[in-house]
């Protein structure tokens, strides 16, 4: 297993995921709750994400042979995603549209939007099958993405815990910063994806 291999997969997930970006909504969708119950929805989102990209990340690349979709192709299309997905981080719109969910009344928002999409959204989805697929099929791989999915959605937890301080240290302008260096760094692995699924098919 590369080292190089490893870091990439920590850097996308922890990218697409953004767990400082969903600070703000964290607070603004739990605002007015006791400690313990924010507590609870943030360990019910988490674990409802973490099941989610699981099963995709199992399952993912059989579905899409089922159906017909190469992985080459799957990991050009992923590619655009997650790039679309940069812009509107660089953009702000990202915030923006984040900022604008909120709950309904007496609804529970750590399944939605929590857990889905904000957590395990496409972006994610996409990220773990194509990282597994870049692992060829080897177990070995595969356990190392799963391994470094549930270990970023741990960090989410440990972030949505410590959202108080955070929002009061990062402010506004923080995360904005913080979610744009990430976009930045999200448009390049975006780039590599497109590069890699074309390389994959033999037109270069």
């Amino acid at each position: 297993m590369e080292t190089a291999f490893l870091i990439t997969a920590f850097a996308t997930l922890f990218v697409v995921i953004d767990p400082p970006g969903l600070v703000p909504l964290f607070i603004a969708l739990t605002r007015g709750m006791a400690a313990e119950q924010r507590r609870a929805m943030a360990r019910r989102a988490c674990l409802i994400a973490a099941v989610l990209l699981t099963l995709f990340g199992l399952a993912g690349e059989a579905i899409l042979g089922f159906i017909g979709i190469s992985m080459s192709a799957f990991r050009i299309a992923g590619g655009i995603l997650l790039f679309l997905t940069a812009l509107d981080m660089l953009f702000e719109r990202r915030t923006t549209r984040r900022e604008g969910q909120t709950p309904e009344p007496d609804h529970d928002p750590s399944v939605f939007p929590l857990a889905t999409p904000l957590i395990a959204g496409p972006g994610a989805i996409a990220s773990i099958i194509l990282l597994i697929g870049q692992g060829g099929g080897d177990w070995t791989a595969t356990v190392a993405v799963l391994g470094l999915t549930w270990a970023m959605i741990l960090v989410t937890f440990l972030f949505l815990l410590a959202s108080p301080p955070l929002e009061r240290m990062l402010g506004r302008t923080g995360t904005i910063v913080i979610t744009r260096l990430l976009g930045m760094l999200l448009a390049a692995l975006s780039v590599q994806f497109v590069i890699d699924g074309v390389r994959q098919t033999g037109l270069i």
